[in-house]
């Protein structure tokens, strides 16, 4: 496992600190959701540009579709 630093503003750092706490999960548990989901989503952007190129529609709308179902759980 990696242990990573990063930079945040302060501001954002609190924000993200709250956020956490109102989910009762550790801020290391929240980064971690928040990157996990980032990569789901490149992903499935990967697989769509590779299905454009491939020329497969019906894939490409199945891979829409999967994008559309995370944006919507992440809200």
């Amino acid at each position: 496992m990696s242990t990573l630093s990063i930079r945040l503003p302060d501001d954002m750092a609190k924000k993200l600190k709250k956020i956490a706490q109102v989910r009762d999960i550790s801020l290391n548990k929240l980064m971690f959701e928040l990157s996990a989901q980032m990569l789901a989503e490149e992903e499935s952007r990967q697989r769509f540009m590779a299905a454009q190129l491939r020329g497969d529609p019906k894939r490409a709308l199945q891979l829409l579709d999967e994008l559309d179902a995370l944006d919507s759980a992440s809200k």
